[in-house]
């Protein structure tokens, strides 16, 4: 999980624009900031979520993040060939928050 999360950080940081299509129409109304200025901070957020996973720190915590974050995708994007890769890495980021023990 923490090399994909780290990979589409990767993709996201180099056309944030691009990425920025896939949300819905009225997704993109409801925006604080400018959809680079947002999709960068995207990316950002994936890779430190991957980062966290890789390192094995603050796993709940991360998983927590990452499905909270999986799930905003799927409402604001959809479900479409993209974003079902998605709805796995959100069963497996909610697999590690109800099974992982405390730290």
């Amino acid at each position: 999980m923490g090399i994909t999360f780290i990979w589409i950080g990767f993709y996201i940081w180099q056309a944030p624009e691009g990425w920025g299509n896939y949300l819905q129409p009225w997704a993109k109304n409801l925006l604080l900031f400018p959809i680079k200025e947002t999709m960068l901070a995207n990316a950002v957020l994936d890779i430190v979520i991957g980062v966290l996973f890789l390192l094995n720190k603050f796993m709940r915590i991360a998983a927590l993040v990452a499905a909270i974050h999986l799930l905003s995708i799927l409402i604001v994007s959809g479900i479409n060939a993209i974003t079902v890769r998605d709805i796995g890495l959100l069963g497996a980021a909610l697999t590690i928050f109800f099974y992982r023990q405390q730290q």
